[in-house]
């Protein structure tokens, strides 16, 4: 009772230490699975581990192979977990890429890094592309914390993402048609149960995960499921999936549960949100258990199997080698530009797919006394922990070395995508600005991407927004709720995240009537709330822009806009084409020359126009 209760608080210590050192949980977590395992070995009186994952007749948390089924069960939720998040709409720059990573990319680290093990090592054919296999993953769970805290173009960050997630049942894949032939034998016998075993996974991982998304959405839809079951009944199913799918075909049940998420991702399904919280929470708490546990396991012998010069040369031909070489034959002739290729060749930060996967074949192999099976387990932790440090402490190094880091986020997220938030956002779009717009109502996000525009429903009160990759690049927030205290929360929560460069807000009716004391936040002026916005989009659903003469012409023009309820000041446009957002200061801005234009909501100005745009639903 005592260790279990310990994983736990353990486990949830190192996520908040991770958290608030903003590196990837899992480096603390193995770090602890260590000192509680294999090292604990060196200053217990007994010479026993603290925790000892495996019951081995006096001691130990799971009985017999107990621990791998936990650890199974445990990977299928996680992957289910992220499948869910992967969108289409994602991956429509960079999809051939992503492709080309996870099954070229795939490739070359299995054979490149099956003939380096076996010439530095000495293993085996058979084990050294075992060790290979289980490599080709890179972890999700790694890379989405790495990059929540470098600002990058989104083709990169969506590139990486994908990878991380849909290249874990390849690796697994790869992995289990190894391990076949290790157990069936090489010659003909193999090539056939390869084959078959290979259109096995294929056949009913696939048939098992769509079918099974398709008819918990018509559940769900159907409302044949109670709200208050929904979380529960989701996660049985998807240990249903994943046992039944393994049952049929070994090691299929890994791209059934993903094939599951990602379909129901993809679904306009009421309950979505809900679902991928709760996913979210539970998958949190079970890679704190997996990685201590699986830590824990190693034995201090493991560990000093693989302590000499061998490995340290292993760990750099993988990483400074063949990881660049995928990463580049796999990009040839993409839209990225070299040194965005760079770094994602520098960041690829193994998982928890890898290390579970090698913990079960490498135990196997070892009862069956495959000579060398007993460096499959700890060269994989080796190459988990070693990515993991170095990607952690110096990706936002290296991006700034190679010129990927944004020194200036540039993209402008929009709190609620009203039809004002449109209007903006098609002008900022046009403009050539990343944009975003945010809202928990699902109609207004289908009408942002009608439009062209990039949109997704959230909650602005839970933590997924902020731990959303595809917004790194931002640096400006905008909050065009009708709801005052919405807005507020947006700003106060999440300006420092997104609001870098300015945060800004509608003012409310209260702060309407008191111009002096105006919210130093509000946004374009102090005589503009959602209501007017509103009425002006309405009336003139049109953004404009006019030229501006000198400073007084600029000031006498934002004065217009405060007598006159149709029209909306909203940026300031320098001759270079950069854009400012007009606060609720609107004087704020001096020095404004010839060539600059201010652009604005609704009725045209008596004057000559340039350009304008326009809201067609």
């Amino acid at each position: 009772m005592v260790e279990l209760a310990g994983i736990i608080i353990l486990g949830i210590i190192a996520q908040w230490v991770a958290w608030r050192l903003k590196l990837p949980a899992i480096l603390p977590l193995i770090l602890i699975g260590l000192f509680v395992g294999p090292i604990s070995t060196l200053y217990t009186d007994g010479g026993e581990k603290i925790i000892e994952p495996i019951w081995n007749g006096e001691k130990g948390l799971f009985p017999g192979e107990g621990l791998y089924y936990f650890v199974s069960l445990a990977i299928s939720i996680i992957l289910f977990e992220g499948g869910l998040t992967l969108k289409r709409s994602e991956i429509r720059n960079v999809g051939p890429v992503i492709t080309k990573l996870i099954t070229l990319g795939s490739l070359v680290t299995f054979i490149c890094a099956g003939i380096a093990t076996h010439f530095i090592f000495g293993l085996s054919w058979q084990i050294s592309f075992l060790f290979s296999a289980l490599i080709i993953v890179t972890g999700p769970t790694v890379i989405t914390p790495i990059l929540r805290n470098i600002p990058l173009k989104n083709d990169i960050s969506a590139v990486l993402k994908w990878e991380g997630i849909l290249i874990d049942p390849i690796g697994a894949l790869a992995a289990v048609l190894v391990y076949e032939f290790i157990s069936v034998g090489e010659g003909q016998a193999y090539t056939l149960t390869a084959i078959i075993e290979f259109g096995k996974i294929l056949l009913f991982g696939f048939t098992f995960g769509f079918t099974f998304a398709h008819a918990l959405a018509f559940a769900i839809k159907k409302n044949f499921i109670p709200h208050y079951l929904l979380n529960v009944v989701s996660l049985s199913v998807v240990l249903l999936v994943f046992v039944q799918s393994d049952l049929f075909a070994h090691e299929s049940g890994l791209l059934a549960v993903v094939v599951m998420g990602m379909v129901l991702g993809n679904m306009d399904l009421p309950n979505l949100k809900e679902l991928l919280y709760f996913k979210e929470s539970l998958s949190v708490l079970l890679i704190s258990i997996l990685f201590i546990l699986l830590a824990a396991n190693i034995n201090i012998t493991d560990l000093e199997l693989i302590y000499n010069w061998k490995t340290a040369l292993l760990f750099c031909v993988i990483v400074f080698l063949i990881r660049p070489l995928g990463v580049f034959l796999s990009a040839a002739g993409s839209n990225l530009k070299f040194n965005e290729k760079l770094f994602i060749g520098w960041v690829g930060p193994r998982g928890i797919v890898a290390a579970g996967i090698a913990s079960l074949f490498g135990s196997k192999l070892i009862a069956r006394g495959e000579v060398g099976a007993e460096y499959i387990t700890p060269l994989v932790f080796m190459i988990v922990l070693g990515t993991v440090l170095l990607n952690a402490t110096t990706a936002r190094l290296f991006a700034k070395m190679v010129g990927v880091f944004l020194n200036k986020s540039e993209g402008i997220v929009i709190i609620g995508a009203s039809k004002v938030s449109r209007l903006i956002g098609q002008y900022l779009k046009n403009n050539n600005r990343h944009v975003v717009l945010i809202d928990n109502n699902q109609t207004n996000i289908n009408k942002a991407k009608k439009l062209g525009l990039e949109a997704f429903s959230a909650n602005i009160y839970s933590d997924s927004l902020a731990d959303n990759i595809e917004l790194n690049d931002v640096g400006y927030l905008m909050a065009l709720t009708g709801n005052s205290d919405i807005n507020k929360y947006a700003v106060n929560r999440f300006g420092k995240q997104f609001g870098e460069n300015g945060s800004f807000r509608l003012v409310n009716a209260d702060e309407m009537v008191d111009p002096e004391n105006n919210p130093k936040e509000g946004l374009f002026s102090h005589t503009d709330d959602f209501v007017k916005l509103t009425e002006t989009a309405r009336n003139y659903p049109v953004i404009h822009e006019i030229e501006i003469k000198n400073q007084e012409h600029y000031e006498g023009l934002i004065e217009i806009t405060k007598a006159d309820g149709n029209i909306v000041p909203m940026f300031l446009k320098t001759k270079e084409g950069e854009l400012k957002i007009i606060s609720s200061f609107s004087k704020d801005f001096d020095n404004i020359k010839e060539g600059y234009q201010l652009v604005y909501l609704g009725k045209m100005f008596d004057v000559d126009t340039t350009v304008d745009t326009s809201e067609k639903e």
